[in-house]
């Protein structure tokens, strides 16, 4: 059985590009137009994270700083700091699919001293990012979305998360449950099924699970195969493969299921998102 990331990483892209490797005095300013999420990673010195509306904060220890939509904010050296510090945009797959994304708060700060586990790949990307050798883009771009999995496993084994698909990862019975889920989204899921993969009783499961994910787990299941169909549609998949491989069975049932959720069917859905 997958674990409780891999069967939802292997089903939505996790893209990174190196945007930075240096902040001057002035600071480095981010807006909306981007689209993307960013990642700041602060590896010595004081930066100030300048928030429109928000009394600054202030960033003195090794931490990573993951913004998981594009925002308006400022990055400020602190006054006479000598700041180490890079950054990447990121991109989890397309629009809202991803249950990962959807269960990010939009600034998730993890702190990195003393993370043996993420030491070895810190050391080497900051390596790689400041060196121009043969392959370097490929390279970094690569070690940034390893450390990505890594600052997302420290978030759901440290459960810095108080809701969403993340905190329920981090309950190791519902993560039984998610892992099958997130392997087998065709699968007829029940709350029964559901439950006895996580090893509980039908009432404890869901309330648990809805008090730790904000959903029933009726709700979650209908976003997870909505969210997998909206993906493969837009890789060019047929309606009706689709309904097949998320659970629905007929192009009439996903018909239903999407009206339900995004007001129009698959078909006239792809047309929209074609013509945007």
């Amino acid at each position: 059985m997958s674990d409780r990331l891999s069967a939802l990483l292997q089903r939505f892209e996790l893209r990174a590009k190196l945007s930075y490797t240096a902040v001057s005095p002035g600071g480095l300013q981010f807006s909306c137009d981007s689209g993307a999420g960013q990642l700041h990673l602060l590896r010595s010195g004081e930066l100030l994270w300048l928030d429109p509306g928000v009394p600054p904060k202030r960033l003195s220890q090794a931490c990573a700083v993951l913004v998981s939509r594009a925002r308006p904010y400022r990055l400020q050296p602190a006054p006479g700091a000598e700041v180490e510090l890079i950054g990447a945009s990121l991109v989890f797959g397309l629009g809202d699919e991803n249950p990962i994304l959807r269960g990010l708060p939009e600034v998730l700060v993890i702190p990195l001293s003393d993370e043996p586990g993420v030491d070895g790949t810190l050391q080497l990307l900051f390596s790689e990012a400041k060196a121009q050798r043969c392959g370097h883009d490929a390279v970094v771009d690569r070690l940034i979305e390893v450390l990505v999995v890594q600052l997302l496993r420290l978030a759901i084994e440290r459960k810095q998360l108080d809701s969403g698909l993340l905190s329920g990862l981090s309950d190791l019975r519902l993560a039984k449950a998610f892992a099958a889920l997130h392997a087998e989204p065709a699968r007829s899921w029940t709350l029964e099924t559901m439950a006895e993969a996580a090893g509980m009783s039908r009432a404890r499961y869901a309330a648990r699970f809805s008090a730790l994910v904000g959903l029933t787990p009726g709700e979650y299941v209908m976003q997870w195969r909505v969210g997998l169909a909206k993906s493969m549609l837009r890789q060019g998949a047929p309606v009706k493969l689709v309904a097949e491989a998320v659970g629905y069975g007929s192009s009439s049932a996903l018909a239903r299921v999407f009206t339900q959720q995004l007001g129009v069917p698959p078909r006239q859905w792809l047309l929209q998102q074609q013509m945007q």
